[in-house]
Parts: structure tokens; C-alpha cells; sequence
């Protein structure tokens, strides 16, 4: 909404949502942004949502899976089947993740948009699931789309930043069993997800979104100790592999990302130093079995 104050247009953006959580619809709300409460599983709620021209797409279930699978592969494999049937005159940029990619060698770049898929677990898998059957409707109806696949944004109140810094600054022990990843500030995912709107194509694009840096988890475990002025107390061993991500393709469509790593790292520990928000929402970042 400030991005459409400043540039002068008249734009409406609107939420749709079950919206659990009522403060969020609020704040929305007090943004300027339209919301829409209901189920999109419900048929007739989404039959009768309105017609737009641009759609973000980021409806899914990933935490929880373990034991509901059912639902997860309902809401990541079948519901975006009727949401692209619903929206075949829309571009839509639909949110993806870096989970599809198998793990790989710490010592290489990182997956690029050309290797094949080779999801671990049944969250992954249906995420894969999801992607193929947009693509199957980009190509049904000519829908101009982007299947955006990212990993992992990272915000003050939540992110494999965040959680490191909390166990250093409580004097919890940092496992590096999975010992390199990938992250990008909230703020230039959201900026890189509006803009692929722009790069939507039929049959759909693939774009993967992450930060330009192959994080190791003890050296910024050690970073964040000398910052924070607390002891670091690794344990583990860091693993061969990891799921690593190479973003140089969005780079050469955006450039790179606004903020960077050092100045996110910083702001991290002061949030935690401060007693900053928290959403309480882990991200299981060292998961390798891919049960979520």
C-alpha cells in the first residue's frame, strides 16, 4: 500500500484469509488493504471472491503435516488446481519453496532452476505437487504464472537468524548438523514477489529466491556470540549436505537484495539483546528427514 500511495495510482489490494488471527486482519485492515474472512477449501466462498487481474498465491500447509498429511496435500496439491481455474485470466506468482530441491554439497552453489526436483517428505512432495499442477493449468489455459520458490526469509520476529541468536543469547547449544543456508530479509522477498508479476509466463516460469550468501551456521553462531558478548557452545557435526539454493536468475531481474547479511545480523541481536516480538513460529531450518 505505501508503494501504491507513493506512486499515485489508484490500486486496491485485497487479503483473502481464514484469518485465525484477528490482529493481523486488523492490521491489514489499518493499512488500507481490503480483507475477505473464509475458507478457500469451501467452494462456494471461493466462487464468489472477486475477479483480479494480479494474484499472490500463498495459501499452503507445511508445520503439522506429520500425521495430517491429508490436509497438507489438500491444501498444497488440490486447492490450487480450482484456484487456477478460478483465476485462468489472472497472472499469478505462486509461492513456492526450495524444498523441492534434493540436498547438496556445501562446497557448490547451490540448486539452480534447471535441476530436477527430488523432494524429501510428504511436505515437500506436495509442494512439488502444487507447482505441477499450476503448471499444468498455465499450459491448459494460457494463464501467465511464476512458481516462486523460496528459502528462507528471515524478518526481526522470526527466521533461522533469529533462532540462532536466541540460543546464544539464553546459552543453549547450537547444533550444526545442518551447517549452511540460505536466507533473504522479509522485505526484499516481498519486494521480489511483487515484482515477478512482471515476469509471469505461460507455461509457467520457476524463479528461485533466496540471498545471495551460503550462511554457515557456526560461524554466525560465533558472530552473534562476540556481538552478544556470550559464550558459543557448538555441538555436532556439520553434515556433507544441505538444501542450498542458487538465486543468480532473480538477481539478474532485480539485482540483488537491499538489505544485506551483516546489517540483518546486527539488527537480530539487538532485537534479541532488546526482548523484541517473537511470532513463535520455528522453522525447523536443521529438519533433513522432512517431517514437519
Amino acid at each position: 500500500m505505501n508503494a501504491i500511495r507513493e506512486a499515485g495510482v489508484n490500486k486496491k489490494v485485497i487479503g483473502v484469509s481464514r484469518f485465525s488471527n484477528k490482529k493481523m486482519e486488523l492490521d491489514l485492515q489499518i493499512a488500507g488493504i481490503e480483507t475477505i474472512a473464509g475458507d478457500l477449501l469451501d467452494e462456494i466462498f471461493l466462487e464468489q471472491l472477486p475477479d483480479c487481474k494480479n494474484i499472490i498465491y500463498m495459501a499452503g500447509n507445511k508445520f503439522g503435516t506429520a500425521g495430517n498429511e491429508h490436509f497438507t496435500w489438500v491444501m498444497n496439491a488440490y486447492l490450487p488446481g480450482r484456484v487456477a481455474e478460478k483465476y485462468k485470466a489472472s497472472r499469478i506468482v505462486i509461492f513456492s519453496s526450495g524444498n523441492i530441491y534434493p540436498f547438496l554439497p556445501t562446497d557448490c552453489q547451490g540448486a539452480n532452476e534447471q535441476l530436477k526436483p527430488s523432494p524429501i517428505g510428504e511436505y515437500a512432495q506436495s509442494c512439488l505437487g502444487r507447482e505441477r499442477v499450476f503448471e499444468h493449468f498455465s499450459i491448459k489455459n494460457q494463464t501467465p504464472m511464476l512458481i516462486y520458490r523460496l528459502n528462507y526469509a528471515v524478518d526481526l520476529r522470526y527466521g533461522v537468524l533469529l533462532e540462532v541468536a536466541k540460543s546464544i543469547f539464553h546459552g543453549k547449544p547450537i547444533d550444526i548438523t545442518t551447517g549452511y543456508v540460505n536466507v533473504i530479509w522479509q522485505g526484499d522477498a516481498n519486494r521480489y514477489a511483487l515484482r515477478s508479476l512482471l515476469h509471469c509466463e505461460s507455461p509457467a516460469k520457476k524463479l528461485n529466491i533466496t540471498g545471495p550468501e551460503i550462511i554457515s551456521i557456526e560461524r554466525l553462531a560465533h558472530t552473534f556470540g562476540k556481538i552478544m558478548n556470550r559464550q558459543v557452545n557448538i555441538i555436532g557435526k556439520s553434515a556433507p549436505t544441505a538444501l542450498l539454493n542458487d538465486a543468480s536468475h532473480s538477481f539478474e531481474l532485480f539485482e540483488k537484495p537491499e538489505v544485506e547479511l551483516d546489517q540483518i545480523i546486527e539488527w537480530t541481536a539487538q532485537w534479541v539483546m532488546s526482548g523484541g516480538e517473537e511470532l513463535n513460529k520455528p522453522t525447523h531450518f536443521q529438519e533433513r528427514e522432512g517431517n514437519f
